[in-house]
């Protein structure tokens, strides 16, 4: 019985991605501009987070906040999820791929995400945007945008409890969220490649094990994930056009040409630099 009570009053957190969504392999399935592959693509993503929806809700959460992190952050369709969950959609937001996340939140979930920029075997591998930036290092660690992200939730002291993506994507998560159910949807052959489940397939495994990781997430010790501080932010951009205007922002410092360094006790402070960093490499081509 107090098993059942914990369950009931679970917050679960979805923050929900395109290229590790299974069947997804080329960047004209993930841009919205002009591909006539994108809408698909949106069906296959909005179909993967419902089933994650469903996964949360058969694991004990009472109340499911879904934030559209792909992109322009507007592909999942909100009338084909549970109409009880509400979705954080568009973009700009401070927080990014983890608007919306607080304290209130019991859990956290990772749908259709991808490795880091620079890894092999990995579909669409990045970290936040390609365009703009080559690796990003947090107190030496290499960092993907699931440790980024997870160390937010961190912040919040919420814990990553589920990812999903292909098998790099999944094996990164392993190595600093050991507790994590990590389902792999699709096998990477290369950048462009992947042997993916099917449609319905990737969308059975996501939707069990979503609610084995909530019902398992106090026996698995899942905790919330942080660094230790000082944090130190070290952020490769890809040319020194980017770097000299993000050398800009009041306390970074300049490294190499292309690298730069931002460091703070505190977390969030950090991925703000972060963003902002992020953002003025990005005024420049």
């Amino acid at each position: 019985m107090r098993r059942a009570r914990y369950y009931s009053v679970v917050k679960l957190y979805i923050s929900a991605d395109m290229e590790g969504v299974a069947g997804i392999t080329s960047t004209e399935q993930t841009n919205p501009v002009g591909q006539p592959e994108y809408a698909r693509s949106c069906q296959l993503m909005t179909a993967e987070v419902n089933a994650a929806c469903e996964g949360g809700s058969a694991g004990g959460a009472t109340d499911i906040v879904v934030n559209d992190s792909h992109w322009n952050m507007r592909n999942v369709m909100h009338e084909a999820l549970p109409p009880a969950v509400q979705l954080i959609r568009g973009s700009p937001k401070p927080l990014s791929m983890n608007e919306g996340l607080d304290s209130s939140f019991t859990a956290v979930a990772f749908v259709g995400y991808h490795a880091p920029g620079g890894t092999s075997d990995a579909a669409l591998d990045h970290t936040y945007t390609g365009e703009t930036i080559y690796d990003v290092r947090i107190n030496g660690q290499p960092c993907s945008e699931a440790r980024i992200n997870a160390a937010v939730a961190g912040s919040f002291g919420v814990p990553v409890v589920f990812i999903s993506g292909d098998q790099s994507a999944c094996a990164d998560a392993r190595t600093f969220l050991p507790w994590v159910e990590a389902v792999q949807v699709k096998r990477a052959i290369g950048r462009y490649a992947a042997e993916s489940l099917s449609p319905s397939a990737a969308c059975e495994a996501i939707r069990a094990g979503l609610q084995r990781a909530l019902r398992e997430m106090r026996t698995r010790n899942a905790a919330p994930y942080r660094f230790a501080p000082p944090i130190v932010l070290e952020l490769t951009l890809t040319s020194t056009a980017k770097a000299d205007m993000a050398a800009l922002l009041p306390g970074s410092q300049r490294l190499t040409g292309r690298t730069l360094r931002y460091a703070n006790d505190d977390f969030l402070t950090v991925f703000r630099a972060f963003r902002a960093l992020t953002a003025l490499g990005a005024s420049v081509s």
